[in-house]
């Protein structure tokens, strides 16, 4: 079988990407809206990016909204702030984190439907999930606008500016994977485990 994005539709290469590019560790951004009301949202389009200084890059797309695409809360809110929180979604959080992504309208609290607690950050205005093992401070470095046709996507760019992490995820000064439990993202409503893991160091030099 092969598939040729340019002779199906935008929705169906979206598809197919979610399928296949496996497993996508998930950004549980929170943000705040113009009323100063906290948003939270999980994305799976995200990735480390650079370590002086360290960045990440998530991406986020629209949706429809009054019958028109618009960008989705999350991105109008860091483009508006410059400010987010990264918060890791773990197995034990994963029900929060899925309830989260409902579609409400713009300035309900997602906290607040997620069941998770706000805590106070201290380099940036948006609320971290206190539940979370490992929350990440970020400030906007740059937007890049991407696509073309109905539904464009933007690919967020954030400089980290503080970790929180919890003690009990750390062993000899590095977090321990295997304490984390994280949870990765799948094609349709899959998601996977990290508690099934294994280990193979990287060769040496030739």
């Amino acid at each position: 079988m092969k598939v040729d994005p340019s002779a199906i539709s935008h929705d169906a290469a979206y598809f197919w990407q979610i399928a296949t590019i496996v497993p996508r560790p998930i950004a549980w951004v929170s943000t705040l809206n113009e009323d100063g009301s906290a948003n939270l949202a999980p994305f799976s389009f995200f990735m480390g990016v650079g370590a002086d200084p360290p960045m990440i890059a998530l991406s986020i797309g629209t949706h429809e909204r009054e019958g028109v695409e618009v960008p989705k809360d999350s991105w109008r809110n860091i483009a508006r702030t410059g400010e987010l929180v990264v918060s890791l979604a773990t197995e034990e959080l994963a029900a929060a984190m899925n309830a989260s992504s409902a579609e409400v309208p713009y300035g309900v609290d997602e906290f607040g439907l997620a069941g998770v607690t706000k805590a106070p950050s201290e380099r940036v205005a948006p609320p971290r999930v206190a539940e979370s093992p490992v929350t990440m401070e970020c400030k906007l470095e740059r937007i890049l606008e991407l696509g073309r046709g109905p539904s464009p996507a933007s690919l967020i760019i954030a400089e980290i500016l503080l970790w929180h992490v919890r003690d009990e995820v750390v062993v000899n000064g590095r977090i321990d994977p295997r304490l984390l439990h994280t949870v990765g993202r799948l094609g349709g409503a899959f998601y996977t485990r990290t508690r099934d893991l294994f280990e193979m160091k990287r060769p040496g030099r030739a």
